[in-house]
This record gives C-alpha cells, structure tokens and sequence, in this order.
C-alpha cells in the first residue's frame, strides 16, 4: 500500500491536471488531487454531465499535463478504479472519481 500512494505522489507532483474525450465527444479537464484515501482522484461535481458516461472499470486515454507548462503533457492509459460520494467539506457535493495509470511506461522519475 505505501508503495502504490508513493507512486500516486510522484505523478501529482510531476502532472497538475488530466484531460480526456469523453463519449458524447467533449473534452473535459480536472485538477489532479491525492486526497482520496484511495490514492490519485479527480473531484466531479455530482450535477456534471460527465458522470453519466464514466463507471467503474472504464479505461481511458488521458493527457496528463505538467503544471505551468514545465513539460510536455503525457497521454496514458487510465482505468476509473471507482467513484465515491464526497461527504466532507469542503467537496460536499462533489465525488472522487479515481484514477489508476495502467500503462506506466511514461511515468519515470523526474
């Protein structure tokens, strides 16, 4: 387990924020966050049109994107490990949807 967060770590510090197409064919974007319990999630506003097409076990191209430009972003193959009602402040409201990189090969030290 301290292995998987410390992997989950390095990638919120190398990637600020993950894009993807979605099936309706929109481009949605997210902050990275390591808050989640679970390891690395994106946090989605319960009301957002994107919950409708994303369940468990889904896998998706996503671009990751350095913070402020500092490289150039990566796309990596992510599976949705789940998506969990946020009870908690400040994010009531909101779910964590987490994000698990299959294909690792692009993530290295740095």
């Amino acid at each position: 387990m301290a292995e998987k967060r410390s992997e989950s770590r390095r990638i919120v510090d190398r990637f600020y924020s993950v894009e993807f197409l979605s099936k309706d064919h929109f481009i949605y974007q997210f902050k990275l966050r390591d808050i989640s319990s679970k390891g690395l999630c994106i946090i989605v506003n319960e009301s957002s049109a994107v919950l409708k097409q994303l369940k468990v076990g889904d896998t998706l191209a996503m671009t990751f994107n350095p913070p402020r430009a500092e490289g150039p972003p990566e796309s990596l193959k992510t599976e949705i490990v789940h998506i969990t009602k946020n009870a908690e402040e400040p994010f009531t409201g909101h779910v964590l949807i987490g994000l698990l990189i299959i294909e690792r090969k692009n993530i290295g030290a740095g």
